[in-house]
């Protein structure tokens, strides 16, 4: 006689989610596809194996792919957050102090959860319908509050006369590769350069060559 089964066991339904639930889970399972395999190379077929669900039951949450990635976004951006933290520094004039809230901010969550960093690059190389809802809901909106922060500077002569885009570009630039370098490349640094380390070690640059 073979050995009896757990009732149920091998037929059981995965458990009913509220709905509010179970869109964050096919977020989060279509995220994590993006991040691994790009857009291109996942189906939606895909996206629902991975959450557990049923094809169709995507496009009840999701009327079209269109609102997929933008519920992404909203997931995985968080622009507001990273900019709330700086903008008391900014409001202040610490200069410092803004650039390494940005900082911490960028560097903190794409460490947590770098799959965004990697939705960023496979939109972009793929040139995905994606990438301008990114470049807009994140990178230029990131550019544009520390630009305009610079020009302040600048127009109140704390800062030499410098271009203030390319200068935040440059700043956030320096955030980039340490990013790529470490998340993407999965480069680990000298034990000694710590994150700490490192993003004093930008301000201090940056600001010395903004500074008159």
């Amino acid at each position: 006689m073979g050995a009896r089964s757990e009732p149920g066991k091998g037929n059981r339904r995965p458990p009913r989610l509220p709905g509010k639930e179970r869109r964050r889970q096919v977020i989060e399972a279509a995220a994590a596809l993006f991040s691994r395999k790009g857009f291109g190379g996942t189906t939606t077929r895909q996206v629902a194996a991975a959450a557990g669900i049923s094809e169709p039951t995507i496009f009840k949450h999701f009327a079209t792919k269109e609102d997929l990635y933008a519920a992404i976004i909203e997931a995985k951006a968080q622009t507001e957050a990273i900019l709330e933290t700086a903008e008391p520094a900014a409001r202040r004039g610490d200069d410092a102090a803004v650039l390494r809230a940005l900082a911490q901010e960028m560097i903190g969550r794409t460490q947590a959860d770098p799959t965004l960093m990697r939705l960023l690059l496979f939109s972009a190389l793929e040139g995905h319908a994606l990438s301008d809802m990114f470049f807009r809901s994140r990178v230029k909106r990131v550019d544009e509050f520390l630009s305009r922060y610079i020009a302040d500077r600048v127009a109140a002569g704390a800062f030499r006369p410098v271009e203030p885009l390319q200068a935040a570009w440059n700043f956030i630039g320096m955030i980039a590769y340490h990013l790529l370098y470490r998340e993407v490349f999965g480069q680990k640094p000298p034990p000694h350069l710590t994150t700490e380390r490192a993003i004093d070690q930008m301000v201090d640059l940056f600001l010395k060559g903004v500074r008159p």
